[in-house]
């Protein structure tokens, strides 16, 4: 597929996820298979000020390409002047207009999912951010509206298309609604049919059967993942695979899955730092250590473990137990 004049070659994305899509997490994921990755959702007015740890989070490498940093933010002026400094310093493959996230803190500055209460503002944030990054695509990510009441993406996404937007991504659930309840994916089948640019659908995609089923039933020419990657970079090679025609390759050994945490803990190590990145390491270990025996205990031991060298030691010694054990590969649903 395409979007405006980039070349994606697997319709299976990682979506921005705040405070997970990292430069880490989106190595591991794309040399799994993800035809496109995110950054982390990323203040406007941080670039602007040239936050150094804003601009942090848009740093990537050659290896993390095709690649979209997502921006969000209020105001038309701050929105352009932020994109243009992205693509200046960065160079990515494209931007992305964050008009999706549901977060108070967000919402209350009329940021994020807030544009859909207002889809003249939305108008205006997304012309100034076209205009300013003429030669890369501009995409947005939305929800479906505010409330139950306002669904407004099928209004919204021809307005999109007309100011040049080269993709839109919906996860169709209402801001009200954050991540509860079901994904309606009707709303995704009714965008479809009212734009000519790529729909990327998105939400309550837990399998990789479910890929093929949101495409099915709505036409969508991509699919964004997010927490069913959480822990499980794989799901992008099991996704390749079913697209492709094959049966769903069994899911990782216990093997990898260790081996696996002592990568990803190394990648943060070297961008973020020993302290920041066993930290952050402690979430991943949640999701990453689950599904097999031992795993409960295996699991509070790395939570809680002090430092680098006492979380290296646990891995250490579950990896010799499991070298020992001939662990089987586990099944995923």
């Amino acid at each position: 597929m395409r979007i405006g004049n980039l070349k994606i070659d697997f319709p299976v994305f990682l979506a921005p996820m705040a405070g997970v899509t990292d430069h880490s997490f989106r190595i591991l994921c794309k040399e799994k298979g993800a035809g496109l990755v995110y950054s982390e959702f990323v203040s406007a007015h941080g670039i602007i000020r040239e936050n150094e740890k804003t601009l942090d989070m848009i740093r990537f490498v050659e290896a993390e390409r095709p690649i979209g940093i997502q921006i969000f933010g209020d105001s038309p002026e701050v929105m352009a002047k932020a994109a243009r400094m992205v693509y200046d310093k960065f160079k990515p493959d494209l931007i992305d207009i964050n008009y999706g996230c549901p977060v108070p803190k967000v919402t209350k500055k009329g940021a994020g999912s807030a544009a859909l209460k207002d889809l003249c503002l939305m108008d205006d944030i997304t012309s100034a951010v076209v205009e300013a990054v003429r030669k890369i695509p501009v995409t947005v990510k939305m929800r479906a509206g505010w409330d139950s009441n306002n669904i407004v993406s099928t209004e919204a996404g021809p307005r999109l298309e007309k100011i040049g937007v080269k993709a839109i991504a919906l996860h169709p659930r209402t801001t009200k609604q954050s991540y509860k309840g079901n994904a309606n994916w009707d709303w995704i089948r009714e965008l479809k049919e009212a734009v000519t640019v790529p729909v990327i659908g998105n939400g309550d995609i837990k399998t990789p059967g479910d890929i093929l089923r949101m495409v099915k039933e709505t036409g969508c020419d991509a699919v964004m993942v997010a927490r069913a990657a959480l822990g499980n970079p794989w799901f992008f090679e099991q996704a390749n695979n079913i697209l492709n025609g094959n049966k769903i390759i069994p899911g990782p050994t216990t093997k990898d899955k260790i081996f696996t945490c002592n990568r990803h803990l190394d990648l943060l190590i070297q961008t973020r730092g020993e302290r920041t990145g066993t930290n952050l390491m402690r979430k991943h270990f949640g999701w990453y250590i689950k599904g097999f025996a031992g795993a409960s205990t295996l699991r509070q031991s790395l939570v809680t473990a002090k430092d680098f060298t006492e979380m290296t030691a646990f891995l250490a010694r579950a990896m010799d137990s499991i070298q020992k054990n001939n662990t089987e590969p586990l099944s995923y649903p």
